[in-house]
């Protein structure tokens, strides 16, 4: 890290854990618990990983714990994937444990109803009472490829490279690891965000902009819950490390539909489309631009303004990129006679 900032110590934690518990975790075949745990020791990492299960005394071969406050060393970061009317008692034992982070896998919270959304104000009273980091509830887990930490039930394990990918739906960012491991393609990060309670696109944005280990960030996301978060860590980093965007939800038929993914009502399309231009921030329309796009910026200087020069042997493409051009707000070059 560059430099720490204030609010990001304990995501920290949750990227750089040196012991981590697995709270749900189990040996049943093709189960979230099972995967997980499968995950976090099967890739190399290099902490240690404490399974939590009151009714076994061993998970796949490892000591396990009736709860998170019976492990006798302190645990960094706390993976939660349990039913969800268990998690703010969950959460309370973590606090209590003096865990400084929690990713929340369980699904089950707003996007339910009002008894989910009781839980998940229990779960925050909790979060500020011991003042803890959360990622999720409904997130897929996380990965930091550079050691070996592959913190999610995911299929495929991400390999190591210079981009950080922070998506709301867990689904996405699942099929786009399995997309990017044929494709050859390389993370400083996985993120899955799912609901989140605590830590959102601002936070993340913040941390991987201060990791060296980050050239660009990649963002696929639904909707912003803290405006002026989003906007401050974008307008602070996109200078120096491209951040590159698909937003879903373009109208209004598919914008209701993150009520139900998400539990959040989101804005207008065209008030998101101004406001990545103010941050400078680059939308694209599809997944695989992202990459492409973010591998392009981030081997090259920021251009100092909008005007472009296309060189092309063909009259047919040119006229296609001036389009491409130009509906992104960019401006062809008037070049001189000299030129």
């Amino acid at each position: 890290m560059e430099g720490v900032r204030v609010g990001t110590e304990n995501l920290d934690k949750i990227f750089n854990p040196k012991r981590i518990a697995v709270i749900g975790a189990s040996d049943k075949e093709g189960s979230v618990g099972a995967r997980l745990i499968r995950n976090l020791v099967g890739v190399g990492y290099t902490g240690v990983v404490y399974p939590v299960n009151p009714f076994r005394p061993t998970v796949q071969g490892i000591t396990a714990y009736p709860s998170v406050t019976k492990i006798p060393w302190q645990i960094d970061l706390a993976i939660i994937a349990t039913p969800a009317h268990t998690v703010p008692q969950i959460v309370e034992e973590c606090g209590k444990a003096g865990v400084a982070g929690a990713i929340i896998i369980s699904a089950g919270f707003r996007e339910t109803g009002k008894e989910g959304e009781v839980l998940e104000n229990q779960i925050l009273e909790l979060k500020n009472k011991y003042s803890m980091r959360i990622i999720g509830p409904n997130s897929l887990g996380i990965m930091r490829p550079k050691i070996k930490l592959n913190a999610t039930f995911a299929n495929k394990t991400a390999m190591p490279g210079r981009i950080a990918f922070i998506s709301q739906s867990a689904a996405l960012c699942a099929s786009v690891l399995d997309w990017a491991a044929e494709a050859n393609i390389g993370f400083s990060a996985v993120v899955s965000t799912g609901s989140m309670i605590d830590v959102d696109l601002g936070d993340l944005i913040d941390y991987f902009g201060n990791d060296v280990q980050t050239r660009s960030i990649i963002l696929y996301i639904e909707c912003v819950t803290d405006a002026r978060k989003f906007m401050s860590a974008s307008r602070g980093f996109a200078r120096a490390k491209p951040i590159v965007v698909v937003k879903a939800g373009r109208f209004p038929e598919s914008a209701e539909a993150t009520v139900s993914h998400i539990g959040a009502l989101c804005g207008e399309d065209v008030i998101y489309d101004a406001a990545f231009r103010r941050a400078g921030i680059v939308r694209v329309e599809a997944i695989n631009d992202l990459f492409s796009c973010a591998e392009a910026l981030a081997m090259q200087s920021n251009p100092k303004g909008p005007n472009l020069t296309i060189i092309t042997n063909a009259g047919g493409p040119s006229i296609i990129a001036t389009d491409c051009l130009i509906a992104r707000g960019g401006r062809l070059s008037k070049l001189s006679n000299e030129t």
